[in-house]
């Protein structure tokens, strides 16, 4: 079977998050424990217990829901000999690089922690958030951000997560516009997300300085199966590429539902979401309707994983 991995970007994250699964697999506890190392504190003692205010912050789940990722990864890699590609959704993507080879995990758990505490210092230099709009065809989202920037402030697609499901970003009075307009166009539902910034938007602009600094000395390799990239839902396999676009991503918006789609045109027969929760398996129940889809977090899935759920 030709299989593409997934790997879910922040959001997903929650308290006890990976503690029965390094319980049961000594490989998780020690991806953990050298998450513990590089961060020099207990990641796995905040992500096992919180408590969530703190898991919650960006800082602090982007590193968690790394690791947790990672630890799933590795405790089920020598069973996943039909690996063809891999994505992750935001963070995500990072995750997916760790796994295809092209950047060490010690160097992506630093590199995921400074870049929450980038993008939570350029949330609190120009306060924006984000909203989950639900209903509207892509075309029609697009002109009414472009609407709402005209009219009240800078307003923009930020994930394309799927067929009627977009989250727009930026600043407060443009996404209020947006939610009002939004609505007036026939949205079935639009919901306020609870964000300290606003995520792959123009605004993010001042954190692009000090990931690429940061990115630019970090060792990246070729990957060993290409990765789809966020910023143009293509695959990347060489090094420059990988680096450039995980700079793009931030201030560019998530083309998942297109992600998933090439996935599917080049063939891939199954999905496996590695990590907490099973949003990116919801999605594909739009996204790739009709192919095997599982969610690989905690222990009892990994026991039952067969590759034949659908995703219907």
């Amino acid at each position: 079977m030709s299989l593409a991995l997934l790997f879910p970007g922040q959001g997903s994250q929650h308290v006890g998050m990976g503690r029965d699964l390094a319980q049961v697999h000594p490989l998780a506890a020690q991806t953990f424990e050298e998450a513990d190392d590089v961060l020099g504190f207990s990641i796995s003692r905040l992500a096992w217990e919180g408590p969530e205010e703190e898991l919650l912050l960006t800082k602090n789940a982007q590193p968690a829901m790394l690791t947790h990722s990672t630890a799933v990864y590795r405790v089920v890699a020598d069973r996943l000999e039909g690996t063809a590609m891999a994505a992750g959704h935001s963070l995500g993507e990072f995750s997916a690089h760790v796994a295809a080879g092209t950047l060490d995990f010690a160097d992506a758990v630093r590199t995921v922690r400074l870049r929450g505490e980038l993008m939570y210092s350029a949330g609190q230099d120009r306060a924006g958030t984000m909203a989950a709009i639900l209903g509207l065809s892509d075309d029609i989202v697009v002109s009414v951000c472009e609407r709402a920037t005209a009219e009240a402030g800078t307003c923009v697609p930020a994930n394309f997560n799927s067929r009627g499901q977009i989250v727009i970003s930026g600043d407060l009075a443009g996404i209020e516009r947006a939610m009002e307009l939004a609505s007036e166009q026939g949205a079935h539902r639009v919901v306020k997300l609870s964000v300290s910034g606003a995520f792959h938007s123009p605004l993010m602009a001042p954190a692009e300085g000090g990931l690429r600094q940061h990115l630019e000395a970090t060792e990246f390799r070729d990957s060993t199966y290409p990765v789809i990239a966020n910023v143009t839902a293509e695959p990347v396999t060489s090094a420059a590429g990988a680096r450039d676009l995980l700079i793009r991503q931030l201030t560019s918006p998530v083309r998942w539902a297109e992600s998933v789609g090439h996935m599917v045109g080049s063939g891939v027969e199954g999905f496996l979401e590695l990590g907490p929760g099973s949003v990116l398996r919801g999605l594909n129940r739009r996204n790739a309707k009709g192919i095997s889809c599982s969610s690989l977090g905690e222990p009892e899935d990994l026991d039952s994983w067969n590759g034949q759920e659908n995703c219907k």
